[in-house]
Protein backbone atom coordinates (compact mmCIF):
# COMPACT_ATOMS: atom_id res chain seq x y z
CA UNK A 1 0.00 0.00 0.00
CA UNK A 2 1.23 3.44 -0.91
CA UNK A 3 2.66 6.05 1.44
CA UNK A 4 1.94 9.77 1.05
CA UNK A 5 4.72 10.36 -1.48
CA UNK A 6 3.64 7.37 -3.56
CA UNK A 7 0.01 8.53 -3.50
CA UNK A 8 1.17 11.92 -4.81
CA UNK A 9 3.14 10.22 -7.59
CA UNK A 10 0.12 8.06 -8.48
CA UNK A 11 -1.97 11.22 -8.78
CA UNK A 12 0.65 12.77 -11.06
CA UNK A 13 0.57 9.71 -13.32
CA UNK A 14 -3.23 9.86 -13.36
CA UNK A 15 -3.29 13.52 -14.28
CA UNK A 16 -0.79 13.01 -17.08
CA UNK A 17 -2.74 10.05 -18.50
CA UNK A 18 -6.40 10.93 -17.97
CA UNK A 19 -6.25 14.73 -18.28
CA UNK A 20 -3.26 15.43 -20.49
CA UNK A 21 -2.98 12.32 -22.67
CA UNK A 22 -6.58 11.10 -23.00
CA UNK A 23 -8.64 14.20 -22.21
CA UNK A 24 -11.16 12.28 -20.11
CA UNK A 25 -11.26 15.08 -17.52
CA UNK A 26 -10.82 18.84 -17.80
CA UNK A 27 -8.06 20.22 -15.60
CA UNK A 28 -8.09 17.53 -12.90
CA UNK A 29 -9.32 14.00 -12.25
CA UNK A 30 -9.48 14.61 -8.47
CA UNK A 31 -12.77 13.38 -6.96
CA UNK A 32 -14.44 12.59 -3.63
CA UNK A 33 -12.65 9.25 -3.30
CA UNK A 34 -9.34 11.09 -3.11
CA UNK A 35 -10.67 12.82 0.03
CA UNK A 36 -12.05 9.63 1.62
CA UNK A 37 -9.72 8.36 4.36
CA UNK A 38 -10.83 4.79 3.59
CA UNK A 39 -9.43 4.88 0.06
CA UNK A 40 -6.39 2.65 -0.44
CA UNK A 41 -3.81 3.20 -3.19
CA UNK A 42 -1.61 0.38 -4.47
CA UNK A 43 1.48 1.17 -6.51
CA UNK A 44 4.07 -0.72 -8.54
CA UNK A 45 7.68 0.37 -7.98
CA UNK A 46 10.78 -0.14 -10.07
CA UNK A 47 13.06 -2.94 -8.90
CA UNK A 48 16.28 -1.20 -9.96
CA UNK A 49 16.73 0.40 -6.55
CA UNK A 50 15.29 3.77 -7.55
CA UNK A 51 11.84 3.04 -6.13
CA UNK A 52 10.25 4.91 -9.03
CA UNK A 53 6.46 4.56 -9.10
CA UNK A 54 5.60 2.86 -12.39
CA UNK A 55 1.85 2.58 -11.90
CA UNK A 56 -0.98 2.48 -9.42
CA UNK A 57 -4.64 1.82 -8.71
CA UNK A 58 -7.01 2.78 -5.91
CA UNK A 59 -9.86 0.94 -4.20
CA UNK A 60 -12.51 2.45 -1.93
CA UNK A 61 -15.98 1.86 -0.44
CA UNK A 62 -18.78 2.88 -2.79
CA UNK A 63 -21.10 4.16 -0.04
CA UNK A 64 -20.84 6.27 3.13
CA UNK A 65 -21.60 3.23 5.28
CA UNK A 66 -19.26 0.43 4.29
CA UNK A 67 -21.56 -2.47 3.42
CA UNK A 68 -18.91 -4.42 1.53
CA UNK A 69 -19.44 -2.73 -1.83
CA UNK A 70 -16.15 -1.28 -3.13
CA UNK A 71 -14.89 0.06 -6.43
CA UNK A 72 -11.52 0.01 -8.14
CA UNK A 73 -10.50 3.01 -10.22
CA UNK A 74 -7.71 5.18 -11.63
CA UNK A 75 -5.61 2.27 -12.87
CA UNK A 76 -2.61 3.83 -14.58
CA UNK A 77 0.82 2.71 -15.82
CA UNK A 78 3.65 5.10 -16.69
CA UNK A 79 4.22 5.44 -20.47
CA UNK A 80 7.75 4.07 -20.14
CA UNK A 81 6.46 0.89 -18.45
CA UNK A 82 3.49 -0.03 -20.63
CA UNK A 83 5.08 -2.37 -23.15
CA UNK A 84 4.99 -6.03 -22.05
CA UNK A 85 5.67 -5.10 -18.43
CA UNK A 86 2.70 -6.90 -16.83
CA UNK A 87 2.30 -4.01 -14.37
CA UNK A 88 -1.37 -3.39 -15.19
CA UNK A 89 -2.51 -7.00 -14.64
CA UNK A 90 -0.39 -7.24 -11.48
CA UNK A 91 -2.03 -4.12 -10.03
CA UNK A 92 -5.51 -5.42 -10.86
CA UNK A 93 -4.78 -8.79 -9.24
CA UNK A 94 -3.37 -7.06 -6.16
CA UNK A 95 -6.47 -4.88 -5.92
CA UNK A 96 -8.74 -7.94 -6.14
CA UNK A 97 -6.76 -9.75 -3.45
CA UNK A 98 -6.78 -6.75 -1.12
CA UNK A 99 -10.50 -6.22 -1.65
CA UNK A 100 -11.31 -9.79 -0.65
CA UNK A 101 -8.89 -9.59 2.27
CA UNK A 102 -10.80 -6.53 3.52
CA UNK A 103 -14.14 -8.32 3.34
CA UNK A 104 -15.43 -6.81 0.12
CA UNK A 105 -18.51 -8.61 -1.24
CA UNK A 106 -19.03 -6.59 -4.42
CA UNK A 107 -16.05 -5.16 -6.31
CA UNK A 108 -16.81 -3.03 -9.38
CA UNK A 109 -14.84 -1.02 -11.90
CA UNK A 110 -15.60 1.10 -14.96
CA UNK A 111 -13.06 0.19 -17.63
CA UNK A 112 -12.18 1.64 -21.03
CA UNK A 113 -13.08 -0.80 -23.78
CA UNK A 114 -9.49 -1.31 -24.89
CA UNK A 115 -8.54 -2.39 -21.35
CA UNK A 116 -11.44 -4.82 -20.92
CA UNK A 117 -9.44 -7.68 -22.44
CA UNK A 118 -6.97 -7.45 -19.56
CA UNK A 119 -9.77 -7.59 -16.99
CA UNK A 120 -11.55 -10.47 -18.73
CA UNK A 121 -8.36 -12.54 -18.77
CA UNK A 122 -8.11 -12.15 -15.01
CA UNK A 123 -11.73 -13.20 -14.53
CA UNK A 124 -13.75 -9.99 -14.41
CA UNK A 125 -17.28 -10.01 -15.84
CA UNK A 126 -19.07 -7.33 -17.86
CA UNK A 127 -22.23 -5.97 -16.21
CA UNK A 128 -23.06 -2.97 -18.40
CA UNK A 129 -21.81 0.01 -20.39
CA UNK A 130 -21.04 3.66 -19.67
CA UNK A 131 -19.57 6.74 -21.32
CA UNK A 132 -17.00 8.93 -19.53
CA UNK A 133 -15.56 12.01 -21.16
CA UNK A 134 -17.12 10.93 -24.43
CA UNK A 135 -15.22 7.63 -24.35
CA UNK A 136 -17.09 4.26 -24.22
CA UNK A 137 -16.47 2.25 -21.04
CA UNK A 138 -17.59 -1.13 -19.72
CA UNK A 139 -18.93 -1.70 -16.23
CA UNK A 140 -17.20 -4.77 -14.84
CA UNK A 141 -17.30 -6.83 -11.66
CA UNK A 142 -14.89 -9.19 -9.93
CA UNK A 143 -16.75 -12.40 -8.91
CA UNK A 144 -16.51 -13.05 -5.17
CA UNK A 145 -17.62 -16.47 -3.89
CA UNK A 146 -17.06 -16.08 -0.14
CA UNK A 147 -20.45 -17.47 0.92
CA UNK A 148 -20.57 -20.13 -1.77
CA UNK A 149 -17.30 -21.50 -0.40
CA UNK A 150 -18.69 -21.35 3.14
CA UNK A 151 -21.78 -23.44 2.40
CA UNK A 152 -19.84 -25.79 0.15
CA UNK A 153 -17.61 -26.71 3.09
CA UNK A 154 -20.27 -26.76 5.83
CA UNK A 155 -23.56 -27.90 4.29
CA UNK A 156 -23.31 -29.14 0.70
CA UNK A 157 -22.40 -32.71 1.73
CA UNK A 158 -25.67 -33.47 3.52
CA UNK A 159 -27.74 -34.83 0.64
CA UNK A 160 -24.94 -37.09 -0.51
CA UNK A 161 -24.41 -38.50 2.97
CA UNK A 162 -28.01 -39.17 3.94
CA UNK A 163 -29.75 -39.85 0.64
CA UNK A 164 -33.27 -41.11 1.20
CA UNK A 165 -33.28 -41.09 5.02
CA UNK A 166 -36.38 -39.39 6.41
CA UNK A 167 -36.16 -39.52 10.25
CA UNK A 168 -37.63 -36.04 10.60
CA UNK A 169 -40.70 -36.86 8.57
CA UNK A 170 -42.24 -34.99 5.67
CA UNK A 171 -42.53 -31.27 6.30
CA UNK A 172 -39.52 -31.08 8.62
CA UNK A 173 -36.65 -31.82 6.26
CA UNK A 174 -33.83 -29.33 6.72
CA UNK A 175 -35.15 -28.20 10.11
CA UNK A 176 -33.19 -27.27 13.22
CA UNK A 177 -34.72 -30.07 15.27
CA UNK A 178 -36.88 -33.15 14.81
CA UNK A 179 -40.40 -33.52 16.24
CA UNK A 180 -40.76 -36.91 17.94
CA UNK A 181 -43.80 -38.60 16.42
CA UNK A 182 -46.80 -39.01 18.72
CA UNK A 183 -45.46 -36.58 21.34
CA UNK A 184 -44.98 -32.86 21.91
CA UNK A 185 -41.21 -33.39 22.14
CA UNK A 186 -38.70 -31.81 19.76
CA UNK A 187 -35.12 -33.15 19.78
CA UNK A 188 -32.00 -31.35 18.58
CA UNK A 189 -28.35 -32.38 18.49
CA UNK A 190 -25.17 -30.47 17.67
CA UNK A 191 -21.49 -31.33 17.70
CA UNK A 192 -18.86 -28.66 18.33
CA UNK A 193 -15.82 -28.59 16.03
CA UNK A 194 -13.08 -30.68 17.70
CA UNK A 195 -10.50 -27.98 16.98
CA UNK A 196 -12.64 -25.46 18.87
CA UNK A 197 -13.07 -27.85 21.82
CA UNK A 198 -9.30 -28.33 21.96
CA UNK A 199 -8.50 -24.65 21.62
CA UNK A 200 -11.21 -23.07 23.80
CA UNK A 201 -12.82 -25.82 25.92
CA UNK A 202 -14.97 -23.71 28.25
CA UNK A 203 -16.34 -21.62 25.38
CA UNK A 204 -17.02 -24.86 23.48
CA UNK A 205 -19.09 -26.07 26.42
CA UNK A 206 -21.04 -22.82 26.51
CA UNK A 207 -21.69 -23.02 22.76
CA UNK A 208 -22.82 -26.64 23.02
CA UNK A 209 -25.77 -25.43 25.07
CA UNK A 210 -26.26 -22.21 23.10
CA UNK A 211 -26.62 -23.81 19.67
CA UNK A 212 -29.08 -26.42 20.92
CA UNK A 213 -31.25 -23.89 22.73
CA UNK A 214 -31.29 -21.84 19.54
CA UNK A 215 -32.28 -24.88 17.47
CA UNK A 216 -35.26 -25.58 19.72
CA UNK A 217 -36.17 -21.91 19.90
CA UNK A 218 -36.29 -21.72 16.10
CA UNK A 219 -39.05 -24.33 16.18
CA UNK A 220 -41.00 -22.53 18.88
CA UNK A 221 -40.14 -25.20 21.45
CA UNK A 222 -39.31 -24.57 25.11
CA UNK A 223 -36.02 -26.28 26.09
CA UNK A 224 -36.53 -28.78 28.92
CA UNK A 225 -33.38 -30.92 29.18
CA UNK A 226 -29.83 -31.44 27.89
CA UNK A 227 -27.54 -34.45 27.50
CA UNK A 228 -23.87 -34.20 26.62
CA UNK A 229 -21.15 -36.50 25.30
CA UNK A 230 -17.73 -35.08 26.11
CA UNK A 231 -14.24 -36.46 25.56
CA UNK A 232 -10.70 -35.26 26.12
CA UNK A 233 -7.14 -36.12 26.99
CA UNK A 234 -7.57 -36.03 30.78
CA UNK A 235 -9.96 -35.11 33.60
CA UNK A 236 -8.56 -31.59 33.93
CA UNK A 237 -9.30 -30.83 30.28
CA UNK A 238 -12.79 -32.33 30.35
CA UNK A 239 -13.55 -30.36 33.52
CA UNK A 240 -13.06 -27.14 31.56
CA UNK A 241 -15.60 -28.26 28.95
CA UNK A 242 -18.03 -29.29 31.67
CA UNK A 243 -17.59 -25.93 33.39
CA UNK A 244 -18.76 -24.21 30.21
CA UNK A 245 -21.69 -26.60 29.86
CA UNK A 246 -22.77 -25.99 33.44
CA UNK A 247 -22.48 -22.21 33.20
CA UNK A 248 -24.61 -22.14 30.06
CA UNK A 249 -27.18 -24.61 31.38
CA UNK A 250 -27.57 -22.44 34.46
CA UNK A 251 -27.73 -19.25 32.39
CA UNK A 252 -30.69 -20.56 30.34
CA UNK A 253 -32.20 -22.52 33.21
CA UNK A 254 -32.13 -25.86 31.38
CA UNK A 255 -30.96 -28.93 33.36
CA UNK A 256 -28.30 -31.37 32.16
CA UNK A 257 -29.88 -34.75 32.89
CA UNK A 258 -27.19 -37.13 31.66
CA UNK A 259 -24.62 -37.98 29.04
CA UNK A 260 -21.31 -39.74 28.50
CA UNK A 261 -17.67 -38.93 29.34
CA UNK A 262 -14.48 -40.47 27.95
CA UNK A 263 -10.84 -39.72 28.81
CA UNK A 264 -7.58 -40.45 27.04
CA UNK A 265 -8.91 -39.56 23.58
CA UNK A 266 -8.94 -36.47 21.32
CA UNK A 267 -11.22 -33.60 22.32
CA UNK A 268 -14.87 -33.95 21.30
CA UNK A 269 -18.23 -32.58 22.38
CA UNK A 270 -21.79 -33.13 21.25
CA UNK A 271 -24.95 -32.02 23.02
CA UNK A 272 -28.53 -33.20 22.64
CA UNK A 273 -31.43 -31.01 23.72
CA UNK A 274 -35.08 -31.83 24.31
CA UNK A 275 -37.88 -29.29 24.13
CA UNK A 276 -41.65 -29.20 24.06
CA UNK A 277 -44.27 -27.61 21.86
CA UNK A 278 -47.63 -28.79 20.61
CA UNK A 279 -47.22 -26.85 17.35
CA UNK A 280 -43.64 -26.62 16.00
CA UNK A 281 -42.73 -23.79 13.62
CA UNK A 282 -41.23 -25.24 10.43
CA UNK A 283 -38.05 -24.07 8.76
CA UNK A 284 -39.62 -24.81 5.38
CA UNK A 285 -42.93 -23.00 5.80
CA UNK A 286 -42.11 -19.97 3.67
CA UNK A 287 -43.40 -19.17 0.20
CA UNK A 288 -42.47 -16.90 -2.67
CA UNK A 289 -43.22 -13.24 -1.97
CA UNK A 290 -42.90 -13.46 1.80
CA UNK A 291 -40.52 -11.09 3.55
CA UNK A 292 -37.46 -12.24 5.47
CA UNK A 293 -36.85 -10.72 8.90
CA UNK A 294 -33.70 -10.94 11.01
CA UNK A 295 -33.96 -10.69 14.78
CA UNK A 296 -30.47 -10.45 16.29
CA UNK A 297 -28.80 -9.56 19.57
CA UNK A 298 -26.22 -6.96 18.52
CA UNK A 299 -24.61 -6.52 21.94
CA UNK A 300 -21.25 -8.02 22.86
CA UNK A 301 -18.33 -8.46 20.49
CA UNK A 302 -16.10 -10.94 18.72
CA UNK A 303 -15.07 -13.86 20.91
CA UNK A 304 -11.33 -13.63 21.66
CA UNK A 305 -9.51 -15.93 19.27
CA UNK A 306 -12.51 -16.17 16.93
CA UNK A 307 -12.62 -12.68 15.43
CA UNK A 308 -14.76 -12.51 12.31
CA UNK A 309 -16.23 -15.96 12.96
CA UNK A 310 -18.02 -16.04 16.34
CA UNK A 311 -19.94 -13.16 17.88
CA UNK A 312 -20.37 -13.42 21.66
CA UNK A 313 -23.50 -11.65 22.84
CA UNK A 314 -24.91 -14.32 25.13
CA UNK A 315 -22.32 -14.48 27.93
CA UNK A 316 -23.18 -10.90 28.90
CA UNK A 317 -26.92 -11.58 29.21
CA UNK A 318 -28.90 -12.59 32.30
CA UNK A 319 -31.38 -15.44 32.33
CA UNK A 320 -34.39 -13.20 31.77
CA UNK A 321 -32.92 -11.77 28.56
CA UNK A 322 -31.75 -15.16 27.31
CA UNK A 323 -35.14 -16.74 27.87
CA UNK A 324 -36.92 -13.78 26.30
CA UNK A 325 -34.79 -14.19 23.18
CA UNK A 326 -35.42 -17.93 23.20
CA UNK A 327 -39.18 -17.36 23.29
CA UNK A 328 -39.37 -14.97 20.32
CA UNK A 329 -40.40 -17.55 17.71
CA UNK A 330 -42.94 -19.19 20.02
CA UNK A 331 -44.56 -15.80 20.64
CA UNK A 332 -44.46 -14.59 17.03
CA UNK A 333 -45.44 -17.80 15.22
CA UNK A 334 -43.87 -16.89 11.84
CA UNK A 335 -44.56 -18.92 8.73
CA UNK A 336 -40.97 -20.22 8.80
CA UNK A 337 -37.98 -19.80 11.11
CA UNK A 338 -34.35 -20.86 11.31
CA UNK A 339 -31.65 -19.87 13.75
CA UNK A 340 -28.48 -18.52 12.18
CA UNK A 341 -25.78 -21.13 12.62
CA UNK A 342 -22.39 -22.00 11.15
CA UNK A 343 -23.55 -21.18 7.61
CA UNK A 344 -24.05 -17.54 8.64
CA UNK A 345 -26.96 -15.26 7.77
CA UNK A 346 -26.52 -15.79 4.03
CA UNK A 347 -26.26 -19.57 4.26
CA UNK A 348 -29.14 -19.80 6.72
CA UNK A 349 -31.32 -17.72 4.40
CA UNK A 350 -30.42 -20.21 1.70
CA UNK A 351 -31.42 -23.18 3.87
CA UNK A 352 -34.76 -21.61 4.85
CA UNK A 353 -35.42 -20.80 1.20
CA UNK A 354 -34.40 -24.26 0.01
CA UNK A 355 -36.63 -25.98 2.57
CA UNK A 356 -39.47 -23.70 1.46
CA UNK A 357 -38.94 -24.49 -2.22
CA UNK A 358 -37.82 -20.91 -2.92
CA UNK A 359 -34.78 -18.72 -3.35
CA UNK A 360 -33.90 -15.63 -1.32
CA UNK A 361 -32.75 -12.05 -1.74
CA UNK A 362 -31.11 -10.19 1.14
CA UNK A 363 -31.02 -6.38 1.22
CA UNK A 364 -27.48 -5.88 2.49
CA UNK A 365 -28.00 -2.36 3.86
CA UNK A 366 -31.10 -3.44 5.83
CA UNK A 367 -29.55 -6.36 7.73
CA UNK A 368 -29.20 -5.44 11.45
CA UNK A 369 -25.44 -5.36 12.00
CA UNK A 370 -23.31 -4.54 15.08
CA UNK A 371 -21.35 -1.32 14.77
CA UNK A 372 -18.06 -3.13 15.40
CA UNK A 373 -18.62 -5.91 12.85
CA UNK A 374 -17.72 -5.69 9.17
CA UNK A 375 -20.70 -6.56 6.98
CA UNK A 376 -18.96 -9.48 5.25
CA UNK A 377 -17.94 -11.05 8.56
CA UNK A 378 -21.37 -10.56 10.11
CA UNK A 379 -23.22 -12.12 7.18
CA UNK A 380 -21.08 -15.25 7.41
CA UNK A 381 -20.40 -15.66 11.13
CA UNK A 382 -22.07 -17.49 14.00
CA UNK A 383 -23.84 -14.53 15.65
CA UNK A 384 -24.73 -15.78 19.15
CA UNK A 385 -28.46 -15.20 18.83
CA UNK A 386 -30.05 -14.44 15.46
CA UNK A 387 -33.27 -15.76 13.95
CA UNK A 388 -34.34 -15.55 10.33
CA UNK A 389 -38.09 -15.69 9.86
CA UNK A 390 -40.50 -15.48 6.93
CA UNK A 391 -43.94 -13.86 6.93
CA UNK A 392 -46.30 -12.07 4.58
CA UNK A 393 -45.22 -8.44 4.01
CA UNK A 394 -45.87 -6.40 7.15
CA UNK A 395 -47.12 -9.41 9.13
CA UNK A 396 -43.94 -10.19 11.07
CA UNK A 397 -44.30 -10.17 14.86
CA UNK A 398 -40.76 -11.00 16.00
CA UNK A 399 -39.93 -8.78 18.98
CA UNK A 400 -37.52 -8.81 21.93
CA UNK A 401 -36.19 -6.02 24.11
CA UNK A 402 -32.80 -7.75 23.87
CA UNK A 403 -32.65 -7.78 20.06
CA UNK A 404 -33.00 -5.65 16.95
CA UNK A 405 -35.55 -6.77 14.36
CA UNK A 406 -35.77 -5.63 10.73
CA UNK A 407 -37.17 -6.84 7.44
CA UNK A 408 -34.14 -7.38 5.24
CA UNK A 409 -35.10 -9.55 2.30
CA UNK A 410 -37.66 -11.74 0.61
CA UNK A 411 -38.30 -15.22 -0.71
CA UNK A 412 -38.26 -15.47 -4.50
CA UNK A 413 -38.79 -18.00 -7.27
CA UNK A 414 -35.10 -17.92 -8.26
CA UNK A 415 -33.03 -20.63 -6.48
CA UNK A 416 -30.05 -19.66 -4.35
CA UNK A 417 -29.31 -16.45 -2.47
CA UNK A 418 -28.68 -13.04 -3.99
CA UNK A 419 -27.50 -9.87 -2.29
CA UNK A 420 -29.33 -6.67 -3.20
CA UNK A 421 -27.35 -3.44 -2.94
CA UNK A 422 -28.42 0.17 -2.31
CA UNK A 423 -28.34 0.93 -6.05
CA UNK A 424 -30.74 -1.95 -6.77
CA UNK A 425 -28.07 -4.21 -8.30
CA UNK A 426 -28.05 -7.86 -7.25
CA UNK A 427 -25.08 -10.19 -6.93
CA UNK A 428 -25.16 -13.96 -6.53
CA UNK A 429 -24.00 -15.12 -3.10
CA UNK A 430 -25.07 -18.77 -3.41
CA UNK A 431 -25.86 -20.13 -6.84
CA UNK A 432 -28.31 -22.89 -5.93
CA UNK A 433 -29.32 -25.12 -3.05
CA UNK A 434 -27.28 -25.08 0.15
CA UNK A 435 -27.74 -28.65 1.39
CA UNK A 436 -29.19 -30.45 -1.62
CA UNK A 437 -31.96 -31.73 0.65
CA UNK A 438 -34.60 -29.83 -1.30
CA UNK A 439 -38.04 -28.68 -0.14
CA UNK A 440 -39.11 -29.91 3.28
CA UNK A 441 -42.46 -31.10 1.98
CA UNK A 442 -41.11 -33.34 -0.77
CA UNK A 443 -37.47 -34.26 -0.28
CA UNK A 444 -35.99 -37.54 0.87
CA UNK A 445 -33.42 -36.35 3.36
CA UNK A 446 -33.21 -35.96 7.11
CA UNK A 447 -34.71 -33.06 8.96
CA UNK A 448 -32.48 -33.45 11.96
CA UNK A 449 -29.22 -33.45 10.05
CA UNK A 450 -29.29 -29.97 8.53
CA UNK A 451 -29.62 -27.66 11.52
Amino acid sequence: MADADEVAEHRRLRRDAFVGEQGLFAGSDHDDLDDDHRTVVLVARATDGSGTVLGGVRIAPATIRDTGWWTGSRLVVAPTARNASGIGPALVRAACALAEQRGVLRFDAVVQEHAAVLFRRIGWQVTGTDVIGGVPHLRMRWPIDRYQRLVDTTKAHLAGLFGDDRPGGQGWVGDDGAPVSGTDVVAACDAILPSMVERDPEWAGWCGVLVNVNDLSAMGATPTALLDAVAGRDASFVARVVRGLRRAADAWGVPIIGGHTQLGVPAALSVTALGRTTDPVPGGGGRTGQRLTLTADLTGGWRTGHRGAQWNSTEGRDRAALRDLADTVARARPAAAKDVSMAGIVGTAGMLAEASGCGAVLDVADVPTPRLAATADWLGCFPGFAMLTADDPGAGRMRSAAAVTAECGELTATPGVRLRWPDGEETVAISGSVTGLGPAAGTTASAALAG
